[in-house]
């Protein structure tokens, strides 16, 4: 029900943005989604039913000022030349009124970059890196989640109340994993300043090594982990856990 939710909200701003923009007089509203759908399939699996599942309800409903929806889908594989490279293809063959989409924040960062560039509306659906509209905003690029400043920023006040002092962060090696640790060590420490920091393991996106990251853990020590994975890596890091 989230994906579709989320869908369902991402579709209808982009159509409102086509709305103000009037890009084409006729036709359906052409939207362009890009997302990681083979690198992430377990959250995006959902998220893009959800999203047919919406453009069918939006479509079933009269649409946007009587035009239909049309979602032309395009993979990014993860990787923001990729990315680019299909934000341009449908721009540029597929005339796209508006563009949304990404799910990883790098990714998302690339696609902000872009918009800038063409002009074009995007609609920053997944990504929570907040210098799609903090150091890298610009007026063509919304989002649509809250960012990672503000999600760490709900925890910290939980952090503190813990009390406890050694603590230990696990992060995916890329812009989100190292702003939200980054984040979570500047605000815990001027909530709780006698806290020390006395692991950081920082793996590459998609490619944890569980074992080797559960032993460092252990080796150090801590009273507490802030740990930032998700998706196939959380589960790895899950289970040999549970293991140990």
């Amino acid at each position: 029900m989230r994906s579709f939710s989320l869908a369902r909200r991402a579709l209808f701003v982009a159509g409102l943005a086509w709305a103000a923009g009037a890009v084409h007089a006729q036709g359906a509203i052409k939207i362009g989604e890009i997302n990681s759908y083979k690198a992430q399939p377990a959250f995006l699996g959902p998220y893009k039913k959800g999203m047919e599942l919406a453009v069918a309800e939006v479509n079933s409903a009269g649409g946007i000022q009587g035009r239909k929806l049309e979602l032309v889908v395009r993979d990014d594989n993860g990787n923001p030349g990729d990315a680019v490279r299909a934000a341009d293809e449908l721009l540029a063959r597929e005339k796209v009124d508006v563009l949304m989409g990404s799910f990883l924040s790098h990714v998302g960062l690339a696609l902000t970059d872009f918009a800038k560039q063409k002009k074009v509306f995007f609609l920053a659906a997944e990504p929570l890196t907040d210098k799609i509209v903090w150091e890298n905003g610009n007026r063509y690029t919304f989002r649509l989640r809250a960012s990672t400043y503000m999600q760490v920023a709900m925890l910290v006040p939980e952090a503190a109340a813990l009390k406890k002092k050694r603590w230990a962060i696990v992060y995916p090696n890329y812009e989100y994993g190292q702003s939200a640790a980054a984040t979570f060590k500047k605000l815990l420490k001027a909530a709780q300043p006698d806290v020390e920091f006395v692991a950081e393991q920082a793996p590459p996106l998609g490619k944890v090594d569980a074992g080797s990251v559960v032993q460092a853990l252990a080796d150090a020590r801590p009273d507490a982990i802030f740990n930032v994975l998700f998706a196939a890596d959380l589960a790895r890091l899950v289970r040999e856990g549970n293991t140990r």
